[in-house]
């Protein structure tokens, strides 16, 4: 008689086990994260009444761990009930574990790679129900070699490219419709980001027109479902069959899978046309959006161009006080003042002090030369000194110096008037400031915490014949509404929001058009999209 209660206890010893036996930076890697024992069995509620009572279950879970969806699957469906199942898992350290835990109870594992894997030729040794949370590895962890690999197949079996930015979780999706029998039924655990992302257009172009897209429930961002991951999570839910034209798809929010705190559906069509699915589900009043008969509604690129602050490849060998600076001989000619982390900055407005330099408490300068090290080491024996000093660290190793020359030679980038912080939180009393918006008027650049707005030639050419516009600007950029940023930007787990330079200059900026009425027409015409 199976005691599953015992099972899963088992279970979650062995996990607990495994994961202690890697350190963080392996399992980031692997993107390993085991999914919560009462989210596994929602999703084996769901997927139960989903399912037609006379569907032979031939379950598949790609990406198996220690099995915690079969586990569900075993305590939701019974182990009498009629059933086959595989599971897929590349890492022997979790996958020998859990072939000696279910190999008596009805699992076949297969210790090999999903995504290179053969799927069967008979729809009648296809999946009918396939529930993974498949392995959140980003791109930078996948070899050159895997992805062009993955690219390929994915393009061959549905003609979709995938773009290189896209996580392993991208491919698996796509993949595994050749392993689903038809009309199946699958239901991934993945990272929302995909319904906002660039990279993520393909994924919702294989969920708009290879499957039957049914349902994608995203959970509240200050919900994170896995303590060791910060991400947001969605489930996306779809069919193997071929969607009809009057399909509606539902999308939920918050809550629960099985009791979302909200909840809508949509036609396809109108999915085709959402730039950001976290969008959706719609709450309080109808979206506006500006309809125009000549221009296009004005956003902040038409005012700003944005970069992403100096990403030095090591802030704490390349960033310095002022007091090492001087300790360490260094001539001013290789030091530029830089901006701290905005947790230290007390205040928005950054005044100028001598020589250009902010008038803060926590001052950095920043160390860059495009002088090549036979003549460092020559004119400049204490710089020389302190260029070994990283040598001995391995700074000029790591990914950014490696790709530079020479290795200590910064981004060059203007001091900008006017930045905005790069990530924010939400505390959900609706008091938040998620982005911060800031005046610099000293000489100070930034990291890449920052994003940095430079005026548009135009813009540039008022402010120099009105100087006090730059307060009136950056009052502006203040009161641009947390909703038109944050939905324009992404989210992760915890209620943390990002903004990327392109999805800024995105951010609607109406008050800047009526500013500079004499340079920008407005459009009145408006109307109400449903």
């Amino acid at each position: 008689m199976l005691n599953i209660d015992e099972l899963e206890r088992e279970r979650l010893e062995i996990q607990a086990r495994l994961d202690s036996e890697k350190t963080q930076a392996e399992r980031n890697r692997m993107g390993q994260f085991a999914t919560p024992t009462a989210l596994a069995c929602d999703l084996l509620r769901y997927a139960k009444r989903e399912l037609s009572l006379d569907t032979p279950i031939r379950f598949l879970d790609p990406a198996l761990g220690t099995g915690s969806f079969y586990s569900a699957f075993l305590r939701i469906f019974g182990e009498d009930a009629p059933f086959a199942a595989d599971g897929f898992e590349i890492d022997g350290h979790y996958g020998e574990p859990s072939r000696d835990l279910w190999q008596q109870h009805g699992l076949n594992i297969r210790s090999e790679d999903f995504t290179a894997a053969v799927p069967p030729e008979n729809d009648a040794d296809k999946a009918t129900l396939l529930i993974c949370n498949p392995p959140y590895v980003r791109h930078h962890h996948i070899s050159a070699e895997d992805k062009r690999r993955l690219h390929d197949r994915v393009a061959a079996k549905h003609g979709i490219a995938l773009s290189g930015l896209s996580g392993l979780y991208c491919y698996f999706l796509c993949l595994s419709k050749e392993w689903m029998a038809s009309g199946g039924l699958a239901a991934w655990l993945i990272p929302s980001e995909f319904m906002d992302v660039n990279y993520g257009r393909a994924v919702k172009d294989f969920l708009l027109n290879k499957v039957t897209l049914l349902h994608i429930h995203r959970f509240s961002p200050a919900d994170v479902q896995f303590g060791d991951a910060l991400v947001s999570s969605a489930i996306v839910w779809f069919r193997n069959e071929s969607p009809a034209p009057s399909h509606t798809a539902r999308f939920s929010l918050g809550g629960s899978l099985l009791e979302p705190s909200t909840e809508s559906e949509y036609p396809l069509e109108q999915l085709h046309l959402e730039k950001k699915w976290t969008s959706l589900p719609q709450t309080g009043t109808p979206r506006q959006i500006a309809i125009t008969c000549e221009l296009p509604e004005p956003v902040l690129g038409d005012f700003f161009s944005v970069k992403r602050g100096i990403a030095t490849g090591a802030n704490n060998f390349f960033i310095m006080s002022l007091a090492e600076a001087e300790r360490r001989k260094i001539p001013k000619q290789f030091l530029t003042p830089i901006l701290p982390s905005p947790r230290y900055l007390a205040t928005d407005r950054i005044e100028n002090g001598k020589d250009g330099v902010p008038a803060i408490e926590k001052l950095g300068f920043l160390f860059s030369s495009a002088l090549p090290e036979e003549r460092i080491q020559h004119e400049y024996p204490d710089v020389w000194k302190y260029l070994e000093e990283g040598r001995e660290r391995g700074v000029p190793e790591g990914y950014i110096c490696r790709n530079r020359y020479p290795w200590y030679q910064q981004e060059r980038r203007e001091a900008p008037m006017f930045l905005c912080t790069y990530m924010g939180r939400t505390n959900g009393n609706g008091t938040d400031q998620v982005f911060r918006f800031i005046l610099n008027h000293s000489n100070a650049v930034a990291a890449n915490v920052y994003l940095l707005l430079y005026p548009k030639p135009w813009v540039k050419k008022e402010l120099q014949a009105n100087p006090h516009l730059a307060e009136e600007i950056w009052a502006m950029l203040q009161s641009i509404p947390v909703g038109s940023l944050i939905g324009e930007g992404r989210v992760y787990g915890g209620g943390l929001h990002k903004l990327e330079p392109k999805e800024l200059l995105n951010v609607p900026a109406e008050k800047f058009a009526l500013l500079f009425s004499s340079h920008f027409k407005v459009s009145a015409i408006q109307m109400t999209l449903f």
